[in-house]
């Protein structure tokens, strides 16, 4: 796929080699894999070594810690490239945008050392574990509880629709270590999956069958008196958590308004190309008004989505993104790819409802886009809150 061009204002050199380096990785090692990694449900535990060896993982996490000593443009890079190259299961924008930034904004000297060096070599992949059967966007309500016993926490609940549940090794879990307050009793606490699997009371349920993100594993996890040590709190002290999920909820949701932002850009270029050349009644579909119009309109919504999330890029890496902007980038940008990628599959006709086509598999991963990450309701719930 030919990716579409644009030069970012928080681009620059560096960034440039980077996005080249990047871009052929992928291109060799992981999009021959895709199909394959679709059918069997999730990516090879290889690729995470191999992403690891590449410099691919927590690259805006401190080099004293393993990582690659960048900041979150660097992210950026990435979750643009996995998103033109139309690599949605391997999911490192959980792994490294947001876990490795919990262990890093939040925990001891100690922590950091333990878990992020083998975290950015992919010996350790990570998941975050927010989600209940019945508790999805409302963290305050989380029934997932963990008792102080001394020199443990005794951990039980069950969370699904956990992105990396089915393979990961670290699980910063959301649980409510005073199950009597509603935010003020909430705690994170790293659950090391060796340590505690089958015996020590954490299984894993079925990897979760999708409408879409068929390579990325979601899954169940089930904790039953896990004793997960004291020293695996994330921060200092316990109720801790809900401001800490409140932090790190604005780079989380940029991460999945900038992959619709590049899913978007991908489309329109597979379409464009394809109208071109595709002939009907003798003519090119792009000489067709219907065609020029409609393309128009998406070319623009492109140019505004772009526009709004390098604006947001540049703010949060100068750690000037607030909660509101982000939750509008969320819920527009991800409309809009939803509205978008429907439209380009259009002009596919029935070609583009094949899932040999590339467009068919961005219609079907666009849709959870809107749900994940905080619905696009609550994110209107929270705009309307600075009103």
């Amino acid at each position: 796929m030919t990716m579409p061009e644009h030069q970012s204002p928080w681009m620059n050199e560096e960034l440039n080699i980077m996005r080249d380096a990047v871009r052929k990785f992928i291109n060799k090692e992981f999009v021959p894999k895709s199909e394959a990694w679709d059918k069997q449900g999730y990516v090879d535990r290889e690729a995470w070594q191999q992403a690891g060896a590449a410099g691919l993982l927590c690259a805006s996490i401190p080099a004293e810690y393993g990582g690659g000593g960048g900041d979150f443009r660097h992210e950026m890079v990435l979750v643009e490239e996995f998103s033109y190259a139309n690599i949605s299961g391997f999911g490192n924008g959980v792994h490294s945008g947001i876990v490795a930034h919990y262990v890093n904004s939040y925990g001891s000297e100690e922590q950091k050392k333990r878990w992020l060096p083998k975290m950015a070599s992919g010996e350790l992949v990570s998941a975050i574990a927010m989600s209940e059967p019945g508790t999805g966007s409302d963290l305050q309500a989380v029934k997932t509880t963990a008792i102080d016993q001394g020199d443990h926490y005794l951990l039980n609940g069950q969370k699904t629709f956990i992105t990396n549940g089915a393979s990961a090794d670290l699980i910063c879990v959301v649980a409510k270590t005073n199950p009597d307050e509603g935010a003020k009793g909430v705690s994170l606490l790293m659950v090391e999956a060796a340590a505690c699997e089958g015996e020590g009371g954490f299984t894993r349920g079925r990897n979760l069958e999708k409408v879409g993100l068929k390579a990325q594993d979601t899954s169940e996890l089930f904790f039953d008196d896990v004793k997960v040590p004291r020293e695996n709190l994330l921060g200092e002290g316990e109720g801790r958590g809900f401001i800490q999920l409140m932090e790190q909820l604005p780079q989380e949701r940029l991460i999945i308004a900038a992959g619709a932002c590049a899913t978007i850009e991908a489309a329109l270029k597979l379409t464009s190309d394809y109208v071109k050349e595709r002939k009907a009644f003798g003519k090119r579909l792009l000489d067709f008004q219907n065609t020029q119009f409609k393309l128009a309109e998406c070319y623009t919504e492109a140019r505004l989505a772009r526009t709004f999330v390098d604006d947001c890029a540049m703010k949060l890496a100068a750690g000037e993104l607030d909660d509101t902007t982000a939750a509008m980038a969320k819920w527009w940008i991800t409309q809009k790819q939803c509205e978008i990628v429907d439209e380009c599959l259009q002009f596919f006709g029935g070609y583009g409802y094949m899932m040999e086509y590339p467009i068919a598999k961005m219609y079907i991963d666009s849709r959870v886009q809107k749900i994940y990450g905080g619905s696009n309701e609550i994110m209107k719930l929270l705009i309307a809150r600075d009103i």
